[in-house]
């Protein structure tokens, strides 16, 4: 194995955002692609279960661990190419984000502030004011366990689509090696700014371009209020982030939807909606949490949502997994209810499920 690091009966909690989880039977500290590889190829010839981690801000580890391999991704690389940019994936995304806008390049600086790694972001397609990673993705190098060898995937080949993509699809199958993006040169100035809260707070219209760092800087200040900036001292940002999608509703969902909301907040109130699709509106599952009865600091246990954002559960210092999956059904079987819509969860369960 090399240089890697291992560990036996390694705590896990500590890997994660959420500081929740029991230990692994292994742990696995990889710092190149080859070792990567290697530790992956192991793990399939012995038959032993693999647990994939770089961040830790999209798991939920239940308290019993991982019977296992886990393997941390602490792969490093950032190499710059005119307007092309490829990154190891155990890169630190927000690092990935403040040196794109020191070069003066376009594309992801309004996701600033998520926490995790570049090898992450594809997984999730992840997105946030305005921005998905998957507009800007040209290629994906993976290791493929099913072929056993490593592959490039071009963005059609990635199928994304709301937080979601082919390697969550098929999460045994495939691991993120490095992500090679295809970035905008604007002299300075950010993409068009797509989000109406960003706009809002930069002053703007929507469609207009701002200086690149003021567009990242604007985006950290409004994560930060929302408690989704990490912060070891602030409990609100011991969290997975959103913990769930929003939701997107057929045509005779959300007229179902809008029905209920009449109900049980009056015909004038008008929920969140936007076009998602042919046929298809998106809403805010933040809005449903809280107009279900979860406002903000709701839970008098170790597990509560966040006092920023309804859409964040945190642990407040002593929680187990098992305190947020009570919180977590609490609030879908609320949210149900109330508006007969199911909420769905965003980040990764290990060895539990909603």
């Amino acid at each position: 194995m090399g240089r890697v690091q291992l560990l036996n009966d390694a705590p896990l909690a500590p890997l994660t955002t959420f500081r929740l989880g029991g230990p692994a039977t292994r742990l696995v500290t990889a710092t190149t692609d080859d070792e990567v590889v290697a530790a992956v190829r192991e793990a399939d010839a012995s038959g032993t279960p693999l647990l994939v981690i770089g961040g830790g801000s999209n798991l939920v580890i239940g308290d019993k661990g991982f019977e296992g391999t886990a393997l941390r991704i602490a792969t490093t690389g950032f190499s710059l190419d005119g307007t092309r940019l490829e990154v190891a994936a155990g890169e630190v995304w927000t690092d990935v984000v403040a040196r794109t806008v020191e070069a003066g390049l376009a594309g992801v600086e309004c996701l600033a502030g998520i926490p995790g790694s570049a090898g992450a972001t594809p997984i999730q397609n992840v997105g946030a004011y305005g921005q998905d990673v998957s507009a800007t993705i040209g290629e994906v190098v993976a290791y493929d366990r099913r072929a056993e060898e490593t592959v490039t995937l071009a963005n059609a080949e990635c199928a994304f689509s709301y937080r979601h993509s082919l390697f969550k699809e098929h999460p045994e199958r495939y691991v993120v090696l490095r992500v090679r993006f295809e970035l905008e040169d604007a002299g300075g100035m950010s993409a068009p700014i797509a989000y109406p809260e960003t706009a809002r707070a930069l002053g703007v219209e929507a469609g207009d371009r701002v200086p690149l760092a003021t567009a990242r800087e604007t985006v950290l200040r409004l994560r930060a209020g929302k408690g989704m900036v990490l912060d070891p001292e602030d409990h609100d940002t011991w969290s997975a982030g959103s913990f769930f999608t929003n939701p997107v509703l057929t045509a005779e969902q959300y007229a179902d939807f809008l029905a209920r909301v009449a109900g049980r907040l009056g015909p004038e109130v008008a929920p969140p909606a936007y076009p998602a699709g042919e046929g298809l509106t998106k809403t805010s599952a933040a809005w449903l949490i809280d107009k279900a009865g979860f406002t903000k600091g709701y839970g008098s246990g170790p597990a509560r949502i966040s006092t920023k954002h309804t859409l964040a559960l945190t642990n407040r210092g002593e929680a187990t997994t098992e305190d947020l999956l009570a919180l977590a059904r609490e609030v879908v079987a609320g949210v149900r209810d109330a508006f007969g819509i199911t909420l769905v969860n965003e980040p990764v369960t290990v060895g539990v499920q909603l």
